[in-house]
């Protein structure tokens, strides 16, 4: 499921990612979902899923979020 919510981010299918992992709580599903608000712009939405995985706000840019949370798989 993680793979294919990645998948659906490069292809930019923002919904697709979204729904995906919007009902999970499991710590990358977090932090996919703060990376989907973050992209969006919705940063308070961001922080609090990244609040939810254990982390605080990344200082990084969102391909660079994006690479990071691709190494996790």
């Amino acid at each position: 499921m993680h793979r294919q919510a990645i998948g659906l981010i490069e292809n930019g299918d923002w919904e697709g990612a979204h729904n995906l992992v919007q009902d999970e709580s499991d710590t990358l599903s977090c932090l996919l979902h703060a990376y989907l608000h973050r992209d969006e712009g919705d940063i308070g939405n961001a922080g609090y899923w990244y609040r939810r995985a254990g982390e605080s706000f990344p200082d990084n840019s969102l391909s660079e979020e994006l690479e990071r949370l691709k190494s996790m798989l």
